[in-house]
């Protein structure tokens, strides 16, 4: 089991504004679009436009669920028997239909976290798939989600498009989590031990990646860096996401770890 990283904005709402923000504008990105282009591929490796929206519809399915059940204190974790159906039912959908069940099923689920009162948001545990979390833990995760694929969806629409800024900057409070959980263990050990100074060029930051027997993402100098990764707040933030373009994106590294070495050690999901 991953433990929970609480992010560090202490209230849930500016998480849950910027899920909102996510969705109206994934929801303005493909609206209107043909069938042909909601199959045109996602920046998400094997997954249609279409595609994306029925895995994060799917997810608003099962996570309004997963809702419902921590508000009646039942913390029964997701259950196989219980989101098999849900899948199978959206990987029947297709197009303008999919667009249409994506959007409901989403909206379903904000509406749910918008009608939370200030007792549920302090007490309320979701029964979420790494534990049960926070309605501020929980948020995180979403929006971690929702960011990504939205993102998945634009770039293929939009050689332009970037996660926006508020989105990064939460994000970023919870970065360590995903980097822990999602590295290639075999490129990890090949690299390690090192310590990368991780300079952000649009921000007043600089970080430590920490390469050992585990990798976390700290906010230090390196105390001997074994290499520099260097890039804008939005940029690094994909790398770990495993969604770095090279040619595009202006994310240089030097040192032990090549730009490559990092693409391999952060595959993304």
């Amino acid at each position: 089991m991953t433990q929970a990283v609480t992010p560090a904005t202490t209230a849930p709402d500016s998480w849950l504004s910027a899920l909102h923000g996510s969705s109206e504008h994934l929801a303005a990105v493909v609206e209107g679009l043909s069938e042909e282009a909601l199959a045109r591929p996602s920046f998400a490796q094997g997954w249609s436009v279409a595609q994306v929206l029925s895995h994060l519809g799917s997810a608003a399915e099962i996570c309004t669920a997963l809702v419902l059940r921590g508000l009646a204190d039942d913390l029964t974790p997701p259950r196989q028997e219980d989101n098999v159906p849900v899948w199978e039912r959206w990987n029947a959908m297709a197009g303008p239909e999919l667009r249409a069940a994506w959007r409901e099923a989403d909206s379903r689920h904000l509406s749910l976290l918008d009608a939370l009162d200030d007792s549920a948001r302090s007490s309320l545990r979701v029964p979420y798939f790494s534990g049960p979390l926070s309605v501020l833990e929980y948020v995180g995760y979403r929006l971690s989600e929702q960011s990504v694929h939205a993102w998945d969806v634009d770039i293929a629409l939009n050689p332009a498009a970037v996660i926006p800024a508020a989105e990064v900057d939460l994000l970023w409070d919870r970065l360590d989590l995903v980097a822990t959980r999602f590295r290639d263990a075999h490129t990890l050990s090949r690299l390690a031990p090192g310590s990368i100074a991780v300079r952000l060029t649009d921000r007043p930051r600089t970080l430590c990646l920490l390469l050992g027997t585990e990798l976390h993402i700290y906010p230090c100098e390196a105390a001997e860096p074994t290499g520099t990764l260097s890039g804008s707040a939005e940029a690094v933030l994909r790398l770990v996401y495993g969604r770095n373009r090279p040619e595009e994106d202006g994310v240089t590294a030097t040192g032990a770890a090549t730009l490559p070495d990092l693409r391999s050690l952060f595959p993304g999901y």
